[in-house]
């Protein structure tokens, strides 16, 4: 039996995350109640417990950005899972989730997902130096 894709393995820890917070969709309402979920969960969740709840939250967000902003599950310049947008645009919904559980809403995944339109509408800069 062949294992599966990561993208279907991406797609599933999704499903599985919209399924327990009772959404209908990846869109901005969702995200919302992934918010308050890590913000009820935070001072819960064992330190033994934080990667596998990132990694499945992390998908959650990650299919988001796929369905609100026509992304695509892509591997970053790092080697890095994330979501990839307009070929100009990657972001890494598992590190967006870790900060929230650390830091709280300062550190909100509404706050991120609201403002992707504003840093897509930015012309991405390319440099073309060594820095």
């Amino acid at each position: 039996m062949p294992s599966e894709s990561p993208l279907a393995s991406l797609r599933a820890a999704a499903e599985g995350v919209r399924q327990q917070l009772q959404v209908n969709a990846f869109d901005a309402a969702a995200v919302q109640r992934l918010s308050d979920f890590i913000e009820q969960q935070r001072p819960s969740i064992k330190d033994s417990e934080k990667q596998g709840v990132v990694t499945a939250l992390g998908c959650f967000l990650g299919q988001c950005l796929v369905d609100t902003y026509g992304g695509t599950w892509a591997q970053g310049p790092d080697k890095t899972t994330g979501v990839g947008i307009n070929r100009a645009y990657f972001f890494n919904p598992f590190f967006r989730v870790s900060e929230q559980l650390a830091k709280g809403e300062a550190e909100s995944v509404v706050k991120f997902f609201a403002g992707i339109p504003e840093r897509l509408a930015l012309k991405p800069v390319r440099k073309n130096w060594i820095s």
